[in-house]
This record gives C-alpha cells, structure tokens and sequence, in this order.
C-alpha cells in the first residue's frame, strides 16, 4: 500500500513539475512603431535591455500604428511611450518620448529594481 501511495504521489509531482507558473517580473512597455524616429533610436537600447536583463525584467515592444486598440488601452498621446510596471502589473511610471539607456536603468533603480550590476555599456 505504501509503495502504491509513493507511486501516485511521484507521478503527480511528475505532471506538476512543468506547469509551475513563472515567477512575476517588473515589466518595461514601449509603445511605439517601426516608423517614428526616436522610436527606432529607443529599438537598440530595449533590445539590450531584454537581454541583458532577461529573468529580472520584461521588455516588451508594441507598434500602436499596426495595434491600436493597444495606443487606446494604455492611453498613448504620443509615441514613444514607456510604461513601467512592478511585478505585480500596477504602472509605477510613464515616459513620453525617447529615453535612454541610463535614464531607464536610473527610474528602475528609484523603484526599486536593480539591473545595472549586469548590463554592459
């Protein structure tokens, strides 16, 4: 009887074990489009970004010319706009415009999130 129990119980562990949910990241949204100029000089910096900082912080990109019901969900008045969110979804700040690398890595750190310990210049 004790091995049957041990069997059932490993086997749900087993089914378990890839279904366990990420764990909730700070998130960067630039909401722009592949068209607007400062847009374009923001693209190397967020890319470098999500590398750099993947597993601490989400990057991630919407072009609100092909999406937007995005540009109306975020209330978007001019593009380029970042928006961030701590690791529970709430937005903690929003930028208009281009805003570079430092500044970026600047406001994470005033709300609290540390990255540039491993971002290269």
């Amino acid at each position: 009887m004790k091995r049957f129990i041990l069997t059932i119980l490993l086997a749900a562990v087993a089914a378990t074990a890839g279904t366990a949910e990420k764990p909730k990241l700070p998130r960067l949204l630039e909401l722009g489009s592949d068209k607007c100029i400062p847009c374009k000089a923001m693209a190397p910096i967020l890319k470098e970004l999500k590398k750099n900082c993947a597993g601490r912080l989400e990057v991630e990109l919407i072009d609100v010319w092909k999406n937007k019901a995005a540009a109306e969900k975020y209330g978007v008045k001019i593009i380029p706009t970042q928006v961030f969110f701590d690791a529970t979804g709430k937005e903690r700040f929003r930028h208009e415009g281009f805003f570079g690398k430092d500044d970026i890595l600047a406001k994470w750190k005033e709300l609290g999130v540390e990255l540039s310990s491993r971002v290269t210049p």
